[in-house]
């Protein structure tokens, strides 16, 4: 088993959200921290799940390697591109 599974813990109170994901499940990760903030049993808000989608964006950027994509804005949204394709 080669596939590495990523970690995001935060502290809050006497509360431990941590969430392991693998790259494959980074969107479903990010609908579960949706279905939280919406759960008015939990202390989880939707701030919190703002700073942790966040996170996970940064972490997914920092394991691309920019010498190889860049982020192009286009009719409001954003692509990834290989820089051969720009030039």
């Amino acid at each position: 088993m080669d596939r590495e599974i990523n970690v995001l813990a935060m502290v809050k109170g006497e509360e431990r959200y941590v969430f392991l994901y693998d790259d494959q499940n980074r969107t479903e990760t990010l609908r579960m921290l949706g279905r939280y903030a919406a759960d008015p049993q939990l202390s989880f808000t939707w701030y919190d799940a703002a700073v942790m989608s966040k996170k996970i964006r940064e972490m997914a950027a920092a394991d691309t390697p920019a010498s190889t994509t860049s982020m192009v804005a286009g009719n409001g949204r954003f692509s990834f591109r290989h820089e051969q394709d720009m030039i």
